[in-house]
């Protein structure tokens, strides 16, 4: 990579309130990180490795995602900075108090389900929120490096937190890793209010009341946006389910250690780290082929990973995995992200934001039961096959709306024929028609079918 490109990778950095920002997230990230470990082993410790049990806990921390809609009204309506403080205090709380539960020696099953509860209930506002919140931070000319920037030192935190996880969990239990997620919570409240407001990057606030269903409406009239999130909704709902089969993995086919579990966990963001430091580079909108054969990429990925013969080749898989999850996650959100209006961006990210992860109360709950009866294994190959599949299809559905446009333009290019009317330099055709949003012929994004709005990157 050369020297320019290492420049950019970094460029959103020289903005001071992402530098706060990213730095706050990292050492909450980890944290959060760390809980996901100690509260899974806990689980598997209280069920004697029921993947049943651990499949409710994850459902019962992603079931309130299906509120994000309205997180991303409130995100839309509200200061942002404001929200996401709240948020974040709101997390800090719960987390201790699963911590203070776990060190008194009490806790129980039904606790933990209780604060995942919360938990999600909290997510569904600080998600949208925090996604929208990055184009405020940077601007839309380095959003797409910031948010791959984001996805960076997210993953910085899922290799170390799992980690520094298992160690402390070997040396001091449980519960005081709880202890450390609650406390990493204030590094992100203290680099929110270190920030200076009049540098936020703002956009003018929608006329009028903000409604959920404009926001639906939206995506439903931008086949641009739809096609890629009824994708991440498939991949969502079968393939990325990884925060549940990972330690079944560990403990049910390799016979492995908290230890071993960190390692596996660490593997998987290794490679979700490489992706995200390779898309740093990325200065634009990705085409929606992009979209498709990183869909596919990640289900071939799968597959293989279900197929490790062994503890070490199940490493390599697993990077090459959260790799190709990661670049697909990144391609779609940065496709979504940049061909929306900021007007509506936050209930776009919220919607992107249900159907990616709030698809997984559903899943966790198919695929945990799948893999206690016929094995970890069978969890791996169902989202692998299932990823293929989604590829295939939003291949041919793109290919069929190829088919349809042009059979479009080539009805209108008789008709402009058969009229008299001619294009530039006394062409007959279409080339100066205007497409139904008043973009000019199928040269603007989504293909001239695109809402005009997203013309702005």
């Amino acid at each position: 990579m050369s020297h320019s490109r290492i420049a950019y990778a970094f460029r959103s950095l020289s903005v001071r309130n992402f530098r706060l920002f990213a730095g706050g997230q990292v050492v909450s990230a980890a944290g959060t990180w760390m809980m996901v470990v100690a509260q899974d082993w806990l689980v598997l410790g209280l069920t004697d490795g029921s993947g049943t049990a651990l499949g409710v806990v994850t459902a019962l921390q992603f079931a309130p995602l299906l509120f994000t809609l309205y997180g991303g009204r409130l995100a839309d309506r509200h200061d942002k900075r404001m929200l996401l403080t709240a948020a974040n205090l709101a997390s800090g709380a719960l987390a201790l108090v699963l911590a203070v539960l776990a060190l008194a020696g009490s806790v129980q099953l039904w606790h933990i389900w209780l604060c995942a509860l919360g938990l999600g209930v909290v997510n569904a506002v600080e998600i949208p929120t925090r996604m929208a919140f990055v184009s405020e931070l940077v601007g839309p000319e380095l959003l797409p490096n910031a948010s791959a920037l984001s996805g960076a030192y997210f993953n910085i935190a899922r290799v170390a937190g799992p980690a520094l996880a298992g160690l402390l969990i070997t040396l001091l239990g449980t519960g005081w890793v709880m202890v450390v997620n609650a406390a990493s919570y204030l590094a992100t409240v203290a680099g929110l209010r270190m920030m200076r407001p009049g540098e936020l990057l703002r956009g003018a606030r929608a006329a009028g009341p903000v409604k959920v269903s404009d926001g639906l409406r939206y995506v439903r009239d931008r086949p641009d946006l739809s096609m890629p999130v009824l994708l991440v909704g498939a991949i969502g709902l079968f393939s990325l389910n990884f925060q549940l089969l990972l330690p079944l993995l560990a403990k049910t086919v390799f016979d492995a250690g908290v230890n071993s579990f960190g390692l596996m966990t660490t593997a998987y963001a290794g490679g979700a780290l490489l992706s995200a430091l390779v898309t740093t580079s990325r200065r634009g909108r990705p085409a929606a082929r992009t979209v498709i054969l990183a869909a596919l990429g990640l289900g071939v990925a799968e597959i293989a990973a279900g197929l490790a013969p062994n503890f070490g080749s199940a490493l390599v898989l697993l990077f090459v995995t959260g790799f190709a999850a990661l670049y697909f996650a990144q391609a779609a959100n940065h496709r979504i992200q940049l061909g929306s209006d900021p007007a509506y961006r936050g209930r776009v990210m919220a919607l992107y934001t249900l159907i990616l992860q709030g698809s997984t109360p559903l899943g966790s709950l198919l695929v945990g039961a799948l893999a206690e009866h016929a094995g970890a294994r069978s969890g791996l190959f169902l989202g692998g096959f299932a990823s293929v599949a989604a590829a295939l299809v939003a291949a041919a559905a793109a290919a069929r709306s190829v088919r349809n446009r042009s059979d479009g333009l080539a009805g209108a290019a008789d008709a402009a024929g058969v009229e008299g009317v001619e294009g530039p330099a006394g062409a007959t055709g279409v080339t100066g028609a205007t497409g139904p949003t008043g973009s000019t012929g199928p040269t603007g994004p989504g293909g001239g079918w695109a809402h005009k709005s997203a013309r702005r990157p």
